[in-house]
């Protein structure tokens, strides 16, 4: 007489490895997201730090007209040299993401934007009114950051 596992086994082995992983996949995404979600807050803060620094140094205080390309150092005189504000200017973490930047000059005021993937984070802004700047973001939440 062979010993072997029989095809009921078998199949309720197969059943309770995909009820697990059916309940567990659903939570790692939701843990990529928040990750990614933290990236684009840290992101816009490290940015509204830079464009204080760049405020400090322009006479009369101004800001850039456009953000800076990702990836690209942004510094007074280009190509890293001068007053460096970022040696690498971030990326949205997400394919095809960017970030958002509206500026008024004649006040110094200036809003920083990111769409966020995660619907339930508590610092998230929802609708078009709230987020003129993300016109993408129309279906989702955002972040903003303004002038501190």
């Amino acid at each position: 007489m062979r010993k072997a596992f029989t095809l009921i086994e078998l199949l309720v082995v197969i059943a309770i490895i995909g009820s697990l992983s059916a309940l567990l996949l659903p939570n790692f995404m939701g843990a990529r997201e928040r990750a990614r979600d933290s990236q684009r807050k840290s992101d816009l803060k490290q940015i509204q730090k830079a464009f204080e620094m760049y405020k400090q140094d322009q006479s009369p205080p101004s800001f850039p007209a456009v953000l800076p390309v990702a990836g690209a150092c942004w510094s007074s005189l280009g190509s890293c040299a001068g007053n460096i504000y970022m040696n690498r200017f971030p990326t949205d973490p997400s394919v095809g993401g960017s970030y958002y930047y509206s500026v008024n000059n004649s006040d110094l005021t200036y809003t920083l934007c990111a769409c966020i993937e995660n619907v339930a984070d508590p610092d998230v802004q929802t609708g078009i009114a709230n987020c003129s700047v993300c016109s993408t973001c129309q279906s989702g939440p955002c972040y903003i950051v303004n002038q501190p």
